[in-house]
């Protein structure tokens, strides 16, 4: 059996059968919990009155003249203060013990490790490359927070595109794919480009040629809205230039990517699966007009297929998969879970494959399983801030209009998380990530019209919410969506169409002063 990457994740490329998983894909009730559900989450074992109680605090709200009990801390008990500085996303659980506090401060190093081309004296950093976006987890989530695009003449932090190709018809099916196609439609079939592979590494080792750079290109946009107001928005174009090993593909798809805030995962972790497959509706049964769907993935984790939730197209399953992922093809770093020591290069790539390698007999790869666990955990535990104004007569207007617009449809308010084993921080904690995790299709204007497992190039993931008003603060700029071009969360929402058409037309025809007010609720977040 051989690894395949597909899209920003790898599947086993073996041939099967697309019957091999259609045992009970004719309704996601029967099949999903017990297929995607987490092996150590027991929210199915939740006694009827446990079952009640959560339903009753995770309802919608219904009253706007006062906060909702707990709505401050919008992660439960991991909670930490709201901090003033650029240091606050940077904190750990709130619940956490000092034991513990001591892993976390480790997995903190390695995030913020700068690592170095082999060989080299410092063993345990070498294996960079030799083709790469950055030297560290740091340096693309900047202060654990959000990457934006190039501003005039810098190189922008953060952002990179991913890029793929068309499946050829004749292309072996893969296990993932078969049970992909049995659980209903999806995007169609990628494979990376034969060349790029999944993703273009804009940095490359001395000596070697770097795959290319990203070009923007900006067209303004004029939107009316109510009151004579008017918006403008930046419609861009993506292009590879320079491109360091021949033309990409005719058929190539790119899609840009700038890196999320590292805030609460954890906590989104931890929400039982099962109660995220609730909210789905692919086919709009109640006729709302939101069709969220979830996608799917293969867990090399838990060697099964699982729900995606991490990643701007929720392209995997866990932490520890997205931090491998990442380790791979933004730096060059194998693990345990992607042990080809190259990352991202492909076979027409042979002195990117030749070039020098880290780990040694002792790690045996350039991180090993310890490094993993640690990176892991600090990602787990990077604390959720505190909401700030929550009182605020102009805050609970704007919680009104956010809710009178529809918005929690997909950005869901609250959940409770699961007991877990091993996970005090996480277990059993209501929650405010204002997400559903589900993939929705945001219309044609936010299209990458680059499929992505069961994510069509129209459907994004819901991002969570808590922490944006804190953006600015952390990371020194307002740009939001998968790419950063929104420039202020009024902008982020004028971009909203396809499933959320309803909700942007209502924003856009709002007066100036509810519009407002519902501003400032999401930077109370």
């Amino acid at each position: 059996m051989r690894l395949v990457a597909i899209g920003n994740f790898i599947v086993m490329a073996g041939l099967v059968s697309a019957g091999a998983f259609a045992a009970g894909a004719d309704g996601q009730g029967d099949m999903y919990p017990e297929a995607l559900s987490h092996t150590h989450l027991d929210a199915l074992h939740r006694t009827p009155d446990e079952r009640a109680r959560i339903d009753q605090v995770t309802a919608p709200a219904t009253s706007f003249d006062a906060p909702e009990p707990f709505e401050a801390n919008q992660g439960g008990s991991a909670t930490v203060r709201a901090r003033e500085d650029a240091d606050a996303f940077s904190q750990a659980s709130g619940n956490i013990s000092f034991e513990r506090e001591l892993d976390f401060k480790v997995g903190n190093g390695l995030f913020k490790k700068l690592w170095v081309s082999a060989p080299s004296s410092t063993l345990a950093s070498d294996g960079l490359g030799p083709l790469f976006n950055d030297r560290s987890c740091q340096r693309c989530h900047l202060k654990d927070g959000r990457g934006r695009p190039p501003m005039g003449a810098d190189r922008g932090a953060g952002m990179f595109l991913r890029i793929s190709v068309p499946a050829a018809d004749e292309a072996p099916m893969s296990e993932i794919e078969a049970f992909l196609l049995s659980v209903g439609p999806g995007g169609e079939r990628t494979r990376p480009d034969p060349v790029y592979g999944g993703q273009i590494q804009d940095r490359a080792l001395p000596g070697r040629k770097a795959e290319g750079r990203m070009g923007i290109t900006y067209e303004e946009l004029e939107i009316q809205l109510s009151g004579g107001e008017m918006a403008t928005l930046l419609d861009p174009t993506y292009t590879l230039e320079d491109p360091g090993y021949g033309p990409p593909s005719e058929a190539a798809m790119l899609s840009p990517r700038v890196a999320p805030p590292m805030i609460g995962l954890g906590l989104l972790e931890a929400i039982p699966a099962e109660e995220i497959l609730a909210h789905a509706d692919p086919e709009d049964r109640d006729g709302d007009g939101i069709s969220g769907r979830p996608q799917i993935v293969w867990s090399f984790l838990e060697e099964r297929a699982m729900l995606g939730r991490f990643g701007l197209k929720a392209g995997a399953a866990t932490i520890r998969e997205q931090a491998a992922s990442a380790f791979a093809g933004d730096i060059g770093i194998s693990s345990p879970l992607f042990d080809t020591p190259a990352g991202d290069c492909t076979e027409n790539q042979p002195d990117c494959l030749a070039g020098p390698h880290g780990g040694d007999d002792a790690r045996g790869t350039e991180i090993d399983a310890e490094g993993m666990d640690l990176v892991t955990f600090y990602s787990q535990n990077l604390a959720v801030p505190e909401r700030r104004d929550v009182d605020d007569p102009q805050v609970l207007r704007g919680k009104e209009a956010f809710y009178g617009a529809g918005c929690p449809s997909c950005h869901i308010p609250k959940h409770v998380t699961a007991r877990l084993d091993g996970q005090p921080e996480q277990s059993f904690q209501l929650i405010w990530p204002y997400t559903d995790l589900l993939l929705h299709d945001m219309g044609e204007g936010l299209a990458d019209d680059r499929p992505e497992g069961r994510a069509t190039g129209r459907e994004w993931r819901t991002s969570p919410l808590w922490g944006i008003g804190l953006t600015e603060q952390v990371n020194g700029h307002t740009r939001f969506l998968h790419d950063g071009r929104a420039r202020s969360l009024l902008e982020a929402i004028l971009w909203h169409g396809g499933e959320a058409q309803a909700s942007r037309d209502r924003v856009a025809e709002m007066p100036k002063a509810e519009r407002d007010d519902l501003i400032r609720f999401l930077e109370s977040l």
